[in-house]
């Protein structure tokens, strides 16, 4: 069976996406901004800038664009991107509430990172279009969530994503393929 190319944008270096099948991974050496599209995404912009403390963050210029840029490409490509849930991208880029729909088709699901082998909660939301409900992969179901506090990891901990978690956005994105 063809399975459809993904692109990862603002992976990390060390990301655990280089190593999946089927991916095109672009880093912080790659630039994302050079997608040229034709493939479902998953996005991880920064979220430093948009976050519940952005007031304490270190942005560099041009640095909010990024999320933006994200969200316009899964829009025109399917797929999902992955944000905090208190994340400010929602309001600045009209992304729909949990429960709702924009006029993308685009919808929101809330769910924790911990869920999928972080070791803390991690509240996340994503940002889905061309994936319907009904579609999704399977969710782990478990109803302990680990005890660990974000704020006590290594930013390098903070920001990985478990690889259950990268396989299932994959796999979002890739039931998204096509849309254009």
């Amino acid at each position: 069976m063809m399975q459809t190319a993904v692109a990862v944008l603002f992976a990390r270096a060390d990301s655990h996406y280089k190593t999946m099948h089927g991916t095109d991974v672009f880093d912080i050496e790659r630039d994302a901004r050079t997608f040229s599209g034709g493939k479902p995404v998953v996005a991880h912009p920064p979220c430093r800038g948009w976050g519940r403390l952005s007031h304490l963050a270190k942005v560099r210029p041009g640095e909010l664009d990024l999320g933006l840029f994200a969200v316009d490409q899964v829009r025109r490509f399917g797929g999902v991107l992955e944000h905090p849930h208190a994340s400010k991208l929602w309001a600045a880029a009209g992304l729909p509430a949990p429960g709702t729909r924009d006029h993308f088709g685009g919808w929101t699901l809330p769910l924790y990172q911990g869920h999928f082998g972080h070791r803390a909660p991690k509240a996340t939301w994503l940002y889905i279009v061309g994936c319907e409900p009904s579609q999704l992969p399977d969710l782990p179901f478990d109803l302990v969530l680990p005890e660990g506090r974000v704020d006590r990891m290594s930013g390098p901990e903070r920001e990985a994503t478990p690889p259950i978690f990268a396989a299932f956005l994959v796999e979002i994105a890739r039931r998204a393929g096509g849309l254009q």
